[in-house]
């Protein structure tokens, strides 16, 4: 094992990033702070639910305009030992900063040394940046995906509708959180979705996104003009399941995988999920990790086929996912994985939080789909009053703009104007892409309460 720091006694210093405002990186501060480690953070201000837990040591702010400059002083002020990125937008900033560091010479080896030693070979970049590549890489390695294509042209579309019949699920690259992301059943159908595809990259949804949401980083791409690729997927009849892990040159040393049970409706974020053992999502998670020579936190999305119960493969989230904070015993702790890691000591052995393989994620409505408490655990942060009232009522949730928007856009999408299914939003890794699809598991509640 790698000691970052030969002798020493000191804590470990990690860097969360996030440039969304999710409760996820929140959550991983407080399990890596009772780790061991001395947590500091870099988030877009204010709002951000990282700034409301006492975990955090310190936090930078998180300029959309500038963000390689953000992250650059946020590393020289903190000197951290590893960097963890919470969102794709984040992970993508450190694939930029990497080829600016190595561009600078020995004046940027530090840097790049950092950002290889927290994410694994550079060669890696751009295979976890582009769903297409990573499932073919995946194909290689002797993992079940879905028949998986490009749509960037009209040949592309012919040659794809020519073996495959519908339904089909479209993805675009540079989208997280189920927007992108359409099930289409007719032509029609897929003329509509890359019409929406395109009206998610126009200058009027940035200004949106910048007045109403508060968030100024979907303006750089619109500036720079980033290409983003379209993937068209074989349908998969069945339910959703995801896995999450911490792994260190390749090596997997913990991991945690789940079944979605219950979703917020149709179009929502998973809020109960069962921790399962499925030999197949960890092969996938080894595999990949191995091949492309990663370390840090990953996640992995599959599909549950209903009939044969196999696990394909649908697409990776190379940063943490909600999974990533529980600590759930011996091989299922990735923040306690991470801190001996970096310390050079054995993985603690900590008590599981919960013995229940039912976990609610927080906040969830007790009661709402007539389960009962007993039959989960439910994960509200202990002992941060604070971060827990923040992510009952989140900030952009409070804000006029926001809430005078999403009036209006409740109202205006009432009727049926178009029949492909809306996208998740939010935290929707523990869901999976295909949580709206009326799968087995997007009902709206446990399938049992034992």
């Amino acid at each position: 094992m790698e000691n970052l720091k030969p002798g020493s006694t000191a804590a470990p210093r990690v860097l969360l990033t996030d440039t969304n405002r999710w409760a996820l990186a929140a959550r991983l501060a407080i399990s890596l702070n009772e780790a061991g480690c001395e947590v500091y953070a870099v988030c877009p201000t204010p709002g951000h639910a990282l700034l409301k837990t006492r975990a955090v040591k310190r936090t930078f702010s998180y300029s959309g305009f500038r963000p390689l400059e953000s992250l650059t002083a946020a590393i020289e002020a903190v000197d951290p030992d590893v960097l963890i990125p919470s969102c794709d937008r984040g992970v993508g900033h450190f694939h930029e900063l990497y080829q600016h560091a190595k561009a600078c010479g020995a004046a940027g080896s530090r840097m790049a040394e950092l950002i290889e030693r927290s994410l694994g070979a550079p060669a890696s970049h751009a295979v976890v940046s582009s769903r297409y590549d990573l499932l073919e890489l995946a194909r290689e390695e002797g993992v079940r995906v879905p028949n998986t294509g490009h749509l960037d042209t009209p040949e592309d579309i012919r040659a794809w509708q020519a073996t495959e019949a519908f339904p089909w699920v479209v993805k675009v690259d540079g989208t997280w959180g189920g927007g992108g992301v359409k099930i289409v059943h007719s032509q029609d159908e897929l003329h509509q979705a890359f019409a929406q595809i395109a009206r998610m990259f126009r200058f009027g949804r940035a200004v949106k996104r910048i007045i109403v949401n508060r968030d100024t980083f979907e303006l750089r791409p619109w500036w720079n003009q980033s290409q983003r690729a379209v993937v068209a997927q074989s349908y998969i009849q069945g339910y959703p399941a995801n896995c999450a892990v911490f792994c260190w040159r390749g090596r997997v040393l913990a991991g945690i995988g789940v079944e979605v049970v219950s979703t917020d409706g149709l179009t929502g974020p998973a809020n109960i999920v069962r921790v399962v053992n499925n030999p197949e999502m960890m092969f996938a998670a080894e595999r990949i990790a191995s091949r492309l020579d990663l370390s840090g936190i990953f996640g992995l999305d599959f599909m549950i086929d209903g009939a044969s119960r196999n696990a394909y493969l649908i697409e990776m989230n190379p940063r943490a996912t909600p999974l990533c904070h529980f600590r759930l015993g011996k091989g299922r702790d990735m923040a306690g994985a991470l801190w001996a890691q970096l310390v050079t000591q054995p993985i603690p052995d900590v008590p599981p939080a919960t013995s229940k393989d039912l976990i609610a994620y927080f906040p969830y409505s007790a009661g709402s789909n007539g389960d009962s408490t007993e039959s989960y655990f439910l994960d509200e942060p202990r002992g941060e009053p604070e971060l827990a009232q923040e992510l009952v009522q989140p900030w952009p949730d409070r804000t006029f703009l926001f809430r005078l928007f999403t009036r209006f856009g409740r109202k205006s999408e009432s009727g049926p104007q178009s029949k492909i299914p809306a996208p998740m939003t939010d935290e929707s890794d523990g869901a999976g892409d295909y949580a709206y699809t009326g799968a087995a598991a997007a009902k709206s509640g446990p399938r049992d309460k034992s």
